[in-house]
C-alpha cells in the first residue's frame, strides 16, 4: 500500500480522500484489508492536501508582503511566488546556491604546513 501511494507524483493540488482511498483499498486487498487500507489512504489523502494548502496559504502571505495589493486566489499567488523565488517543492524557504566567485575561508600561512601533537 505504501508503494502505491508514495509512487504517485501529483504537480497539481493532490487528491483528498477518494484518490488515496482507492489505492489504500486496492493495497489492502491484497493484504486483506481493504476497509482498513481505505480508511487509512482516505486519511492519508487529507492530510496530504491539508498540507499541501497550508503551504500554499504560507507562499501566498509571503506573495503578498512583497507585492501588497495583488489580486488573484491564494493558489495563484503561491504560483507566482514559487516562479519568483525557486524554491524546491515542499519548501517555503527559497533555496541558496553557492555564488561562483565566493571560496571557503582559509587558514593563515603559517598554521597551513604545522601539524599539531
Amino acid at each position: 500500500m505504501a508503494a502505491t501511494v508514495g509512487a504517485t507524483v501529483v504537480q497539481a493540488e493532490p487528491g483528498g480522500c477518494l484518490k488515496y482511498g482507492a489505492a489504500g483499498a486496492v493495497g489492502g486487498h491484497l493484504a486483506n484489508h481493504a476497509v482498513l487500507g481505505a480508511t487509512a489512504g482516505c486519511v492519508t489523502g487529507m492530510y496530504r492536501r491539508h498540507e499541501y494548502r497550508k503551504e500554499a496559504r504560507n507562499k501566498a502571505k509571503l506573495y503578498d508582503l512583497e507585492h501588497p495589493g495583488a489580486k488573484g486566489t491564494y493558489e495563484q499567488k503561491a504560483t507566482a511566488y514559487d516562479v519568483e523565488h525557486s524554491t524546491s517543492p515542499g519548501s517555503t524557504t527559497p533555496t541558496t546556491t553557492p555564488q561562483p566567485g565566493a571560496t571557503q575561508p582559509q587558514p593563515p600561512a603559517s598554521q597551513q604546513g604545522e601539524e599539531r601533537l
